[in-house]
């Protein structure tokens, strides 16, 4: 996406767009391992001399707060981030921190049977409106690293 996109997406988020944030932005567009923000930071930093870490995690803060990125919680503590924010399910690997998308083909068989009753259900008895669905499915075994597009050599990292 070029620079004058990512101006205007994040101005209809009612962002600022820095160099940093578009840089990061972009990477983390571009990348489908689920990268955490050391992986981001090691990618960013060579065309952005001076860049921090700081920087990375305040960006990415920023743009999990306005909609634009997905943070992914692992049970090793750390986080992994990613910029498609379309309701889709994850498979997090019990044995590792990494995380995968499942193929979409499959994914929507699985939110499009979700009983909408239930849904209607709880978001008459919470109080809420259920905005999306974020499904984690927990896996033993490794991450493939060929099969559906899972894993960005680009991003890829020692977990």
């Amino acid at each position: 996406m070029p620079l004058i996109c990512i101006r205007e997406l994040f101005a209809a988020h009612q962002i600022r767009c820095t160099r940093q944030r578009a840089a990061v932005y972009e990477a983390l567009r571009d990348c489908h391992s689920h990268p955490t923000a050391e992986a981001l930071f090691k990618l960013v930093q060579p065309q952005l001399d001076g860049i921090s870490l700081a920087t990375v995690y305040n960006t990415l803060e920023a743009l999990c707060r306005v909609g634009l990125v997905r943070k992914l919680p692992t049970e090793s503590g750390c986080c992994r981030y990613e910029a498609d924010t379309d309701d889709h399910l994850h498979i997090r690997f019990a044995d590792s921190s990494e995380i995968a998308d499942v193929p979409h083909h499959l994914g929507s068989q699985l939110l499009e049977n979700l009983p909408k009753d239930v849904i209607d259900r709880i978001e008459r008895e919470m109080g809420v409106k259920i905005e999306g669905v974020a499904i984690q499915l927990i896996a033993r075994g490794s991450a493939p690293k060929s099969r559906h597009g899972w894993s960005d050599s680009a991003c890829r990292e020692s977990a």
